[in-house]
C-alpha cells in the first residue's frame, strides 16, 4: 500500500505494508529490558476461588493481570510531565501520531570523568542541514542484547545538556533514543537534558515527547522515515510505546 507524504515542499513515496518496528517488547520475567531498580514485568492469571484466568490451567479464558513500570520496563514515551510540578498526561500531549523522523548512528565519546556522552556536534555532524519533525538516535555499539539489558548501576551513555538544547534550537518536538534516559543515571536529580529538551519551567514545550529504550536493527540503515508513534492511552507522564518507521523514497 503505496503512499505519497509531502513535507517542507519535497514530496516522498512510503509503503505502508513495510512496518519497522523499533519497539521492543513487554515480556514477563528476568529477561525482559530493565532500568531503575524497578521489579520484572508481572503478566500473571487472575484466580478467584477455584477460577483461573488461564485456558491451560482450565480455564474458560485467558484473563490475565500485568504489572509494570513505563519508564523501567521498556520501550516508553514520555511527556514533560515526568520532570514537572504540573501534571500533564502523554495521552494529553501527543495529539498527533505520524512524524517525518531522521534515523542516526552515534558512537557516544568519553569524556574526562569515564561517561559517554552524545554531543552538540555528534548531532550537528549526523543531521547537517535536515530539521525533522522526529530524530531517532541509535547509538554503537549496537548489540541486539539492548533487548534485555539490565542497565541498573551501569552508568549507560547519555546526551550531553548541549546537545538536548540544540535539538530544541532545531524545533524537533519527538526524540527517540536506545538509551534508559536522555540524562545520566545518577546526575542528582538535575536532569539538565530533560529540561533543556522541554525547556521546562520558563517555557514549556507540552507537546513535545521523549521516546527512550527503543531498539533499531543493524539491517537497518540511517535516513529520513515516516514515523507511527503509537501509545497506549494512560492518563499518566508516560506510556508503553510502540514507534514505528516507514521507508521513505523521494517521489519522482
Amino acid at each position: 500500500m503505496v503512499s505519497k507524504i509531502t513535507f517542507k515542499g519535497k514530496s516522498y513515496n512510503t509503503d505502508l505494508s513495510k512496518p519497522i518496528d523499533i519497539s521492543i517488547p513487554l515480556r514477563a520475567g528476568e529477561e525482559n529490558v530493565n532500568a531503575w531498580y524497578t521489579s520484572p514485568v508481572k503478566i500473571e492469571p487472575v484466580r478467584m476461588g477455584d477460577w483461573v484466568g488461564d485456558v491451560k490451567q482450565g480455564g474458560s479464558v485467558n484473563f490475565r493481570n500485568i504489572t509494570f513500570n513505563p519508564h523501567g520496563n521498556g520501550t516508553h514515551t514520555e511527556c514533560v510531565g515526568h520532570i514537572s510540578k504540573e501534571d500533564y498526561s502523554v495521552n494529553q500531549s501527543l495529539k498527533k501520531f505520524f512524524f517525518i523522523a531522521e534515523l542516526i548512528t552515534i558512537l557516544p565519546e568519553e569524556n574526562a570523568e569515564g561517561d559517554r556522552i552524545i554531543t552538540k556536534e555528534h548531532i550537528q555532524n549526523c543531521l547537517g542541514d535536515k530539521r525533522p519533525e522526529a530524530l531517532v538516535l541509535r547509538t554503537l555499539d549496537n548489540h541486539i542484547s539492548k533487548i534485555n539489558k539490565q542497565y541498573s548501576n551501569t552508568n549507560p551513555p547519555y546526551l550531553h545538556p548541549d546537545a538536548a538544547a540544540y535539538i530544541d534550537e532545531l524545533g524537533i518536538d519527538h526524540l527517540l533514543i536506545d538509551l534508559p534516559s536522555v540524562d545520566k543515571e545518577v546526575d542528582g536529580g538535575k536532569l539538565l537534558a530533560h529540561h533543556a529538551f522541554w525547556q521546562y519551567p520558563h517555557n514549556t514545550q507540552v507537546q513535545r515527547t521523549i521516546t527512550e529504550m527503543i531498539y533499531v536493527p543493524n539491517t537497518i540503515f540511517d535516513g529520513t522515515y515516516l514515523l507511527n508513534l503509537q501509545i497506549a492511552s494512560f492518563e499518566n507522564d508516560a506510556s508503553p510505546s510502540k514507534p514505528v518507521l516507514y521507508q521513505l523514497n523521494v517521489a519522482l
